[in-house]
C-alpha cells in the first residue's frame, strides 16, 4: 500500500501553538513546514528551509510579517518570496520557499499537502465542537514512533480499551459486544457503532460525570479519511435510553476527536481532543479528563511504538488474522488505499 495520500487536508497544529513569540516547525507527509502569524493574526505555513543553505525557517525569527533565516538572513514574505538577499542588492529569482494553503477551522490549523489547485476548503470534514460555548473542550499532542495506519487500526477497534486500558475507559462490555459496521462509499466515511445498554462504568466517566452503578454506553464512531476520527459517547445510568423526540437531557455527551497526521513513514502525529457537555465550568472535571484521557493516549503511544518494530521487522509475505471487530478498519484501510493509489488528474 502506498504510505500517504496527497491532495488532502491535515491538521499541522491546534489554532494556540500557532504564534509569533516562535516559528513551531511541524513535519508532514515528509515535508518540514513552519508556521507562524501574521501582525494581522493571520496563520501562514512556508517550506521550512531556507533556500540558501537549507536552515530551517522553524529556527529563525519574524520581522513583521517576514522571516528573517536565522543562519545568513535571508528574508521571507508570507508568501515564501525572497525579499532580502545580504550582500547583495539583486534577489535571484528561484530565492523562494513553497507556502501552503491553510484554513483555521475547529481549533486546528488544516494545511493541504498536494496540488494548490485542488485545495477547496470545503472538502475540510467538521469537528465544531472545539469551539462550541456549550461544550467544554480538553486537549493535547502526542507524537508516535509509528505509521499513521496503525493509529487508524488501533481507533477503529475500540475492543482495545477492554485489555489496554482497563481501570481508565475499558470495560468487559466493550469487548463483548458486537458492532456494527457502515461505509458511506460516496463520502468516503465510515461509520463503526457499539451500543451497550447494560454496562460497567468505568472511571472516565464516573468520577466526571458522577454517575454510580452500571450505565448505557454508545459509542458511534465516524472516521473521515484520511485525518479526522469522531467519536460520539453517550453515557446515561443503566436503561436510560434516547427519547423518540425532544433533548436527550437525561444522559451525558462527549465528543472524542482525533486528527491522525502522518509525520514521516514512521511517524505520526496525535491529536486528541475531549468535548463534553456537563460541568462546563468544572476546573476539576477538566483537569481529571485532560489528565486521564493523556494516559489513555500514552498508553496508546506505547503500544504502537512497539507495534512499529514488530510490523518493520516483518519479512514480506506475513500475514495478519482479521476478525469481525476488525471490519470498521479493513474498510478503513481500503478507502485509505484507494486514496493514496489514485491516479493524479491531467491539467492543461
Amino acid at each position: 500500500m502506498t504510505s500517504f495520500v496527497r491532495d488532502q487536508w491535515y491538521v499541522a497544529a491546534y489554532s494556540h501553538e500557532v504564534g509569533r513569540e516562535a516559528i513551531l516547525g511541524r513535519t508532514i507527509l515528509d515535508e518540514p513546514i513552519a508556521l507562524y502569524r501574521t501582525e494581522a493574526g493571520e496563520a501562514v505555513a512556508l517550506a521550512d528551509r531556507c533556500v540558501h543553505r537549507r536552515f530551517p525557517l522553524s529556527e529563525s525569527r519574524l520581522d513583521g510579517d517576514n522571516v528573517v533565516c536565522g543562519y545568513h538572513g535571508f528574508t521571507y514574505d508570507k508568501a515564501g518570496s525572497c525579499v532580502f538577499v545580504p550582500g547583495q542588492q539583486r534577489i535571484p529569482r528561484t530565492a523562494r520557499v513553497s507556502s501552503y494553503p491553510i484554513v483555521e477551522q475547529d481549533s486546528f490549523v488544516w494545511v493541504w499537502i498536494g496540488d494548490h489547485a485542488k485545495a477547496d476548503p470545503a472538502r475540510i470534514p467538521r469537528a465544531p465542537w472545539l469551539d462550541d460555548p456549550n461544550y467544554a473542550t480538553v486537549c493535547g499532542m502526542e507524537p508516535l514512533d509509528a505509521r499513521y495506519s496503525l493509529l487508524v487500526d488501533n481507533l477503529m477497534d475500540l475492543s482495545h480499551e477492554t485489555y489496554l486500558h482497563g481501570g481508565y475507559i475499558g470495560t468487559p462490555e466493550v469487548a463483548n459486544t458486537p458492532m456494527t459496521t457502515e461505509v458511506d462509499d460516496d463520502a468516503g466515511i465510515v461509520f463503526v457503532s457499539r451500543h451497550m445498554d447494560d454496562a460497567d462504568c468505568p472511571p472516565f466517566y464516573s468520577e466526571s460525570t458522577g454517575i454510580q452503578g452500571r450505565i448505557t454506553r454508545w459509542q458511534d464512531i465516524e472516521y473521515h479519511p484520511p485525518c479526522l476520527y469522531l467519536l460520539h459517547s453517550r453515557i446515561a445510568p443503566q436503561g436510560v435510553l434516547p427519547p423518540s423526540d425532544g433533548p436527550d437531557d437525561r444522559a451525558f455527551h462527549v465528543e472524542v476527536v482525533y486528527a491522525i497526521t502522518p509525520s514521516t513513514e514512521h511517524s505520526t502525529y496525535d491529536f486528541w481532543a475531549v468535548a463534553r457537555d456537563f460541568a462546563l465550568a468544572d476546573e476539576g472535571v477538566s483537569d481529571f479528563l485532560r489528565e486521564n484521557n493523556r494516559t489513555v493516549v500514552l498508553q496508546d503511544v506505547t503500544a504502537l511504538n512497539i507495534l512499529e518494530k514488530v510490523v518493520a521487522a516483518e519479512p514480506a509475505g506475513v500475514q495478519e488474522l482479521s476478525i469481525n471487530i476488525d471490519t470498521g478498519g479493513l474498510a478503513a484501510r481500503r478507502i485509505l488505499r484507494r486514496l493514496a493509489e489514485a491516479p493524479a488528474e491531467v491539467t492543461t
